[in-house]
C-alpha cells in the first residue's frame, strides 16, 4: 500500500504551506524547497503533480494491497534534495533523519515523531523516480515558473542550445586494466556462488585474485609490458585458466538449476574473453585495435570517449547530454546522446521541445550543430534559428549572421554555460549512478532539481523585493 501524501496530519505535524524557510539564506535547500512550496501551495499544481506521481510510479502495482511503502511526496523530496545539493546518499540518508526543515516536508512533526529512514530504503525508494516522469514533473516546473515570470499566453519562448558531457564513474581504460576488473569480477562472482551452492574448487577465490593482481602490476605500464613480453603471457596464461574454471562452474550451476547466480558471472566472462583477445593482439601480436571494437568500462559499458578539442581537456570519459535552456532561465528540454554528435540531434531537440513548449519560436546553437541540412529544417520549425556556418562564409552567409537579430541572439548564447555550470554543480560533475538507466534518472532529476532552484529563486527575490516596499512600522 502506497499513498502519495497522508490526507490525515500527525500531532506536531507543520503543513507545508506554513514551513518558514530563512529569506536570509543562500544555502540551495531552501531554495529548493520554496520551489517544492510553491507546487504544494496552488492546489490545481498539487493535483497534477500527484496525478503524475500515481500513473508514472510502479504503474503496474496495485496501491490498495501490500505493506505499507514510502509516501511519493517523500520520495521526490528527497530525490530533488540529493540533486539540488549534488551531494551523495550517505548525506541525504543524514539530512532526512536530522534536519528539521527536511523532515519538515517530509512530513514529520517535531516533536514525538521518531520515524527513521534506513540507508538502503532512501537508495531502493529514490531508484523507482523514472526518467519519464521526472520529465513531466519539470514541465509542470517549467510551467509553472513561466506564470512567476509573468509570461505571457502565447508569447514567443527564445531558447539557447548546447551540449556537454556528463562524466561517468570510470577509470582510463587500458586493455590490461579492463582484463584486471573483469577477472576480479569473475573470481568473486564464481566463488561466492560456488560457496552459496555448495560447488566445490573455490576456497582459494581469493588468493587467486591476488594472484591475477600481482601479474596485472607487472604489466600495467605499456612501456613496461612492451619490454616483458613473458610477463604479458603469464597473465594471460592465468587468465585463461581461471576463466576456463568460472565457465566449467557456470555449467555446472546451470545443470544444478541454479540459473540466476549464472547471468552475472557469464557477462563477466565474456568481458574477460574479449580483453584478453586485444591484450594479445595489442601487446604481443602489435595490432591495432579498432575503436569500434573497444569498450571503455566494464561497469559502465555505455561510456564514450569524447573528444571536443577543448584545451587542457582532450577526451572526457561520460556521454554527452544536449540541453535547451529559454530566456526565463528554465531548461525546456534535455536529451541524453547514446550515440552520434551535436550536428545529429539538434533537429529532434527542437522538435521535442516545441511538442513540450509550443511557444518555442526561437533558438541559438554554436558550430558544432551546423549542417546544411539542419539550417533548412531548423528554418522552417523556428522563426529565428541562429546556426553559425561552419568555414568559409558567402556574401549571403555573411549578411544573414550579421542581422541585428542574429547577432543580438549570437551575444546572449554565452550564457547557456550558466545553465551547464548549474547542472554540473547538481550531480553532473560526474554521475556515480550505476547503469545506463541510472545514469538517465539521475541527468533527469539534476535538470529538475535545477528548475526547482530557478523557480524558488525567482520567488524569493520577488517576496525581498516585497518586503522592501513595505513601509516601516
Amino acid at each position: 500500500m502506497r499513498e502519495v501524501h497522508r490526507l490525515q496530519m500527525e500531532v506536531g505535524e507543520t503543513p507545508i504551506e506554513k514551513i518558514r524557510l530563512d529569506p536570509k539564506s543562500r544555502d540551495d535547500i531552501p531554495a529548493v524547497f520554496r520551489g517544492l512550496q510553491h507546487l504544494w501551495c496552488d492546489r490545481a499544481l498539487r493535483g497534477r503533480l500527484f496525478e503524475l506521481l500515481e500513473e508514472g510510479v510502479l504503474p503496474g502495482v496495485d496501491r490498495s494491497v501490500g505493506r505499507p511503502g514510502m509516501e511519493l511526496w517523500r520520495i521526490l523530496v528527497l530525490g530533488v534534495l540529493k540533486q539540488g545539493l549534488g551531494c551523495d546518499f550517505d548525506r541525504v540518508h543524514d539530512l532526512a533523519n536530522h534536519h528539521t526543515t527536511v523532515r519538515a516536508f517530509l512530513g514529520h512533526g517535531e516533536f514525538g515523531d521518531r520515524s527513521y529512514y534506513e540507508y538502503q530504503t532512501v537508495v531502493d525508494n529514490v531508484s523507482l523516480l523514472t526518467p519519464e516522469v521526472l520529465s513531466a514533473v519539470g514541465r509542470l516546473v517549467v510551467e509553472s515558473g513561466h506564470a512567476v515570470a509573468r509570461k505571457k499566453p502565447g508569447a514567443p519562448l527564445r531558447g539557447r542550445c548546447d551540449s556537454f558531457v556528463v562524466e561517468t564513474d570510470v577509470h582510463y581504460p587500458t586493455d590490461v586494466s579492463l582484463l584486471w576488473d573483469a577477472m576480479r569480477c569473475v573470481l568473486r562472482e564464481t566463488g561466492r556462488a560456488a560457496g552459496k551452492h555448495g560447488v566445490t574448487g573455490w576456497r582459494q577465490w581469493r588468493y587467486q585474485s591476488k594472484s591475477v593482481r600481482r601479474l596485472f602490476n607487472q604489466v600495467r605500464g605499456t612501456r613496461r609490458a612492451k619490454r616483458f613480453p613473458s610477463r604479458v603471457k603469464a597473465y594471460l596464461a592465468r587468465c585463461e585458466m581461471l576463466v576456463a574454471r568460472s565457465a566449467e562452474t557456470v555449467e555446472a550451476l546451470r545443470c544444478a538449476g541454479h540459473e540466476a547466480s549464472c547471468e552475472s558471472i557469464a557477462g563477466f566472462i565474456a568481458h574477460a574473453r574479449r580483453q584478453m583477445d586485444q591484450v594479445e593482439r595489442r601487446l604481443l601480436l602489435g595490432e591495432t585495435i579498432p575503436h569500434q571494437e573497444k569498450v571503455l568500462s566494464v561497469f559502465e559499458p555505455h561510456t564514450r570517449w569524447v573528444s571536443k578539442g577543448k584545451a587542457g581537456t582532450p577526451v572526457e570519459l561520460g556521454v554527452p547530454v544536449a540541453v535547451i535552456e529559454d530566456q526565463h532561465q528554465f531548461i525546456l528540454h534535455h536529451e541524453v546522446l547514446w550515440k552520434g554528435e551535436d550536428v545529429h540531434v539538434a533537429l529532434p531537440l527542437v522538435r521535442a521541445a516545441q511538442e513540450r513548449f509550443p511557444d518555442l519560436r526561437a533558438c541559438s546553437f554554436d558550430r558544432g550543430f551546423h549542417s546544411p541540412e539542419n539550417r533548412a529544417r531548423l528554418d522552417q520549425l523556428l522563426d529565428l534559428a541562429v546556426l553559425p556556418k561552419k568555414g568559409y562564409l558567402s556574401v549571403a552567409d555573411r549578411k544573414r549572421e550579421t542581422e541585428e537579430a542574429f547577432a543580438a541572439a549570437r551575444r546572449k548564447h554565452p550564457a547557456i554555460e550558466s545553465a551547464i555550470n548549474a547542472l554540473e554543480h547538481r550531480g553532473l560533475d560526474r554521475v556515480r549512478s550505476r547503469g545506463a538507466d541510472g545514469f538517465e534518472r539521475t541527468v533527469a532529476l539534476s535538470v529538475l532539481a535545477a528548475n526547482l532552484h530557478r523557480l524558488g529563486h525567482m520567488l524569493r527575490a520577488r517576496e525581498k523585493k516585497r518586503r522592501r516596499r513595505r513601509p516601516a512600522a
